[in-house]
């Protein structure tokens, strides 16, 4: 994946820095109070419903069921109403081992972290969770399209391939995403309203998904690199460690891994630089964007205010545990894609997180 074209363009007026300790972990409208939300529920899954209007659901006659893991940070509501199937990672945090998203939640974590005696570290969950979550899914499905996090930064893709092969390799289809959270979650709510067409098939969705991992762009900056290095993630980006200079670094995902991609003097001009070059993927249709953040939502609030005009689709989002456990605190990024691939029609006030 490319982390697309990088011309400097005027800088674009925002508002000054702030920090407000996110509540929980569902998209919001753009400016609203965070009240709290619902977390995840173990690999949960959207069974077929009824509509308000008495028809059935968009997921209800579903051939092809999606799969990704706790790391595409995509809120409870939405995974619900999409059918979409999430399979959580772990934290190992103070002496405690949680499921990302189920045991443990944003803001407990974020507010935790400062007084954290140890580094928080991750694992995949095992290919006999996914194995056991596939078998499920195929008793009402007749295949499985699963989407994860960069095989190069978790070892959740080889986990979900091993399951695939305990239960039925030929109608499970397992993809690296070579892509995180953010854009991790916008290629599978794409691939949710793929596979929500009548003549979706396994081999058709999973054809478009692979075809649009290029397309998918994210731009991001820390606080500091030292989480991503400690976690062992920091990838290309390593390159800026011991800089003498008080730089703030603009980062991408390039083929799967964080890579650099200019420095600037201070967090508002990487703030800048990464609305500038998320406008540049916009084609003249619009924008699918997820804006994310590791408890900094006033920066993630202000990235969003600018981008809100050219989006087509548009959602603020925590970063989950176990993505903040490698980002570190103060992180913003953005995951876009240009809307005339696939519009997915997500507003900020169909986004709205409902109080707990």
């Amino acid at each position: 994946m490319g982390c697309g074209v990088t011309g400097h363009g005027r800088r674009l007026p925002l508002l000054r820095r702030g920090r407000v300790r996110d509540s929980g972990r569902g998209p919001r409208p753009v400016g609203a109070q965070a009240p709290g939300g619902p977390s995840l529920s173990v690999a949960q899954n959207q069974a077929p419903r009824r509509s308000q209007t008495g028809g059935t659901s968009r997921v209800t006659d579903r051939k092809v069921a999606i799969v990704t893991d706790s790391t595409a940070d995509l809120p409870a509501q939405l995974v619900k109403s999409r059918g979409i199937t999430v399979v959580p990672l772990t934290l190992h945090f103070e002496g405690r081992s949680l499921l990302d998203g189920v045991e443990i939640r944003p803001s407990e974590f974020y507010r935790t972290l400062p007084k954290a005696t140890t580094h928080p570290t991750t694992s995949q969950p095992s290919p006999g969770r996914f194995a056991e979550t596939y078998a499920e899914l195929l008793a009402d499905h007749s295949a499985v399209v699963s989407i994860h996090i960069s095989e190069k930064l978790s070892g959740t893709y080889a986990s979900a391939v091993q399951g695939a092969e305990m239960t039925d390799a030929k109608r499970v289809h397992v993809i690296d995403s070579q892509l995180v959270s953010m854009s991790l979650g916008l290629i599978t709510l794409a691939a949710a309203e793929i596979a929500s067409q009548p003549d979706a098939t396994a081999g058709s969705v999973t054809e478009r998904v692979n075809a649009m991992r290029d397309q998918v762009q994210t731009y991001f900056s820390v606080a500091t690199l030292e989480f991503l290095r400690r976690g062992g993630r920091i990838g290309r980006a390593s390159a800026l460690l011991g800089s003498v200079l008080q730089v703030k670094p603009v980062l991408c995902i390039r083929d799967g891994l964080v890579t650099p991609l200019e420095r600037v003097r201070t967090f508002d001009r990487a703030l800048n630089r990464i609305v500038e070059l998320t406008r540049e993927v916009d084609s003249g249709k619009g924008l699918c964007v997820i804006v994310g953040h590791a408890d900094a939502e006033a920066d993630a609030e202000r990235v969003a205010r600018e981008l809100e005009p050219v989006a087509e689709t548009l959602m603020i989002q925590p970063l989950g545990p176990v993505v903040g456990a490698h980002a570190g605190p103060g992180v913003v990024g953005v995951g876009c894609y240009s809307a005339d691939i696939l519009p997915l029609g997500i507003k900020p006030a169909a986004t709205a997180r409902t109080p707990a």
